[in-house]
C-alpha cells in the first residue's frame, strides 16, 4: 500500500494491531479496584545464556500456557476489521490514535473484541495491550482451565500500548518475566495467544531485530520476530528459551491482515517500569526535558561538522522548559544523558521518560564541534505541552519560490512576521525538493544564520560555502526540523 502526504511518498505494508473484533450485543460493566503492593512478577536467577539453549518447546509451552488468557471485551465503537493508513505514515498520528484505529473505521456499533494477555501475579494481575481494552464497557478474562472472570482496568498507558488488569482470584499460575535487554538477534522465541479466537495457539520463531521503530509513538523500541502473530494475539507473551516473558505481542506488518513473519512486541524491560507505576498509581508519570528531536542523518552530520551520525539532533527547545534552563540550544546534538550514551534519536525520549521528576541529570551535547556539559532538572511530562519554536527553508537555484511571512500565517504558526519566509512552491526534482522541503514550510535559518526576509534568504544562499551541504531550519505545521540540502 502506498501512503502519500505533502508530496512525499512512502511505500510500506500495513502495520496492524494483533486484535480482532466481531459484532455482538453488550454486556454489563464489571470491576475491581484493589492494588497489590507486593512485587507483581517473578524472575528467575541468571543462568546459562539463552543463545546456548536448544529450546524444548513442548515442555515450555506446557509450563507457560496455563498463565496465558483470552480477553474478551464489549464496547460501543467503530467496527472496521482493518486499518486504513492512506494519507500518512504511522508516525503521523498520536500514539493513542495509532493503537485505536484497528477499531475506529466504521460507523459506531456494539462490537465484541478479543485479544490475549498473561497472568503476572498469583493474586490476579494480568498484562495486555491498551488497544485490547480501550473504551471497553465490559472485560471478560477466560483462563486456560476454562473459568471466566470479570476484570477491570487498573491502569493503562496508551504511549506504550500497555494495560494492567485485575481479576478476583488467588493461586493463579504465572509466567516469570525476563530481561529483554539481554536479547540477541537470532535467539529462539515462542508466542502464545488467541489468534482469530483460536485459544492457546503456540507459534515459534526467532528474534529478527531489536529496537525497531514502527511509528507508533515517542517510545518506539519494539522487538521484531518472525514467530507467527495474527489478529487476536495482542497482549500475549513472547517467551524466550528459558520460559520467560521478554515481550508483549502488539502489532504486525501485513498486506492482508494475517501474519507474514513480521511481528512486533513491547520489550519486557520497558513493560516492567510501566506496569509498576500502573499498579501503584493507575497511570504513568514520565520525565520531561522540553526538546523536539530528529535523527541525525549523514547529510545533517556533515552540516553540523560531525564526524559521524550518532546522537539526537535538537530541532527546537520549548520556552521555559528544563532544556532551555539548562542551556540546550537548537542545533545541539545530544550524545549522553544521565551517564548513558545516546547513539540515535530514539534513545533520548525513553531515557528522559524514565528519569525521576525533579532530579538533576547531567547531559553532554555537541555544539559547533565541541562537547558541552550541562545539567537539567527534569520536570513532569503533562498530557499536552505547548511548544513554540521556529523553522527554515531556501530559494533561487535551490528550486524554491518564497514570499514574506504574512501576519495571518505568522499568527497561525505562532511566529512573528519577521521570523522567516514562506515557501510557496518547490520545483519537482529540485535540490530543495529532493532534500524534503515542502510548500508551506517556513524557512527560519540557513547555515545557522537567521532568515527574516526574502533578501536574507538570498544572502544566506549566496554566501553558502561551495561543496558543503546547506543546513536549513524550517517550521512545518508548527514543529521545527532541520533539512540538509546536499552540495552541488
Amino acid at each position: 500500500m502506498t501512503f502519500t502526504r505533502n508530496r512525499r511518498r512512502w511505500v510500506i505494508p500495513i502495520v496492524i494491531l494483533a486484535a480482532v473484533a466481531s459484532l455482538v450485543g453488550l454486556l454489563p460493566h464489571f470491576g475491581f479496584t484493589g492494588v497489590s503492593k507486593a512485587p507483581l512478577w517473578t524472575e528467575r536467577p541468571a543462568a546459562q545464556s539463552t543463545t546456548a539453549l536448544a529450546p524444548d518447546w513442548v515442555r515450555l509451552s506446557k509450563e507457560a500456557k496455563p498463565a496465558v488468557v483470552n480477553i474478551s471485551t464489549k464496547r460501543n465503537t467503530d467496527g472496521a476489521a482493518m486499518p486504513d493508513l492512506k494519507g500518512g505514515r504511522p508516525g503521523d498520528r498520536s500514539p493513542e490514535d495509532f493503537f485505536r484505529r484497528f477499531f475506529d473505521e466504521a460507523p459506531r456499533r456494539p462490537v465484541r473484541a478479543v485479544g490475549s494477555g498473561f497472568i503476572l501475579s498469583a493474586d490476579g494481575y494480568i498484562v495486555t495491550n491498551n488497544h485490547v481494552v480501550d473504551d471497553a464497557t465490559a472485560i471478560q478474562v477466560k483462563l486456560a482451565d476454562g473459568r471466566e472472570l470479570a476484570a477491570k482496568v487498573v491502569g493503562r498507558d496508551p504511549k506504550t500500548d500497555l494495560s494492567l488488569l485485575k481479576v478476583e482470584a488467588t493461586a493463579l499460575p504465572v509466567i516469570p518475566v525476563g530481561d529483554s535487554n539481554a536479547l540477541q538477534v537470532g535467539e529462539p522465541v515462542m508466542a502464545i495467544g488467541n489468534p482469530f479466537g483460536l485459544e492457546q495457539t503456540v507459534t515459534t520463531g526467532i528474534v529478527s531485530a531489536t529496537g525497531r521503530v514502527i511509528g507508533s509513538g515517542p517510545y518506539d523500541n519494539f522487538i521484531q520476530t518472525d514467530a507467527s502473530i495474527n489478529p487476536g494475539n495482542s497482549g500475549g507473551p513472547l517467551i524466550n528459551a528459558r520460559g520467560e516473558v521478554i515481550g508483549i505481542n502488539t502489532a504486525i506488518v501485513s498486506q492482508g491482515g494475517g501474519s507474514v513473519g513480521i511481528g512486533f512486541a513491547v520489550p519486557s524491560s520497558l513493560a516492567k517500569s510501566v506496569i509498576t507505576q500502573l499498579a501503584e498509581h493507575g497511570k504513568v508519570e514520565r520525565g520531561w526535558l522540553g526538546v523536539s528531536i530528529q535523527p541525525l542523518t549523514k547529510e545533517l552530520a556533515q552540516g553540523f561538522k560531525r564526524a559521524d551520525a550518532t546522537g539526537a539532533l535538537v530541532a527546537s527547545v520549548v520556552e521555559g522548559s528544563p532544556a532551555e534552563k539548562a542551556g540546550v540550544k537548537s542545533g545541539d546534538v545530544v550524545v549522553e544523558f544521565a551517564g548513558k550514551k545516546v547513539t540515535k534519536s530514539g534513545d533520548l525520549p525513553s531515557l528522559v521518560a524514565e528519569t525521576r521528576v525533579g532530579s538533576e541529570v547531567p547531559m553532554v551535547v555537541v555544539r559547533e564541534g565541541k562537547e558541552v556539559r550541562l545539567t537539567a532538572r527534569i520536570a513532569r511530562l503533562e498530557d499536552e505541552k505547548p511548544s513554540r519554536v521556529a523553522g527554515s527553508e531556501g530559494k533561487g537555484q535551490l528550486g524554491l519560490s518564497v514570499q514574506p511571512l504574512t501576519p495571518p500565517v505568522a499568527r497561525e504558526l505562532g511566529l512573528k512576521v519577521n521570523e522567516g519566509v514562506l515557501v510557496r512552491d518547490v520545483a519537482e526534482g529540485s535540490r530543495a525538493g529532493e532534500a524534503g522541503i515542502r510548500a508551506g514550510d517556513v524557512i527560519v535559518e540557513v547555515d545557522r544564520q537567521p532568515v527574516r526576509t526574502v533578501e536574507d534568504l538570498k544572502t544566506r544562499v549566496d554566501k553558502h560555502a561551495k561543496g558543503a551541504p546547506m543546513l536549513v531550519r524550517v517550521n512545518r505545521e508548527g514543529s521545527t526540523m532541520y533539512v540538509a540540502i546536499p552540495a552541488v
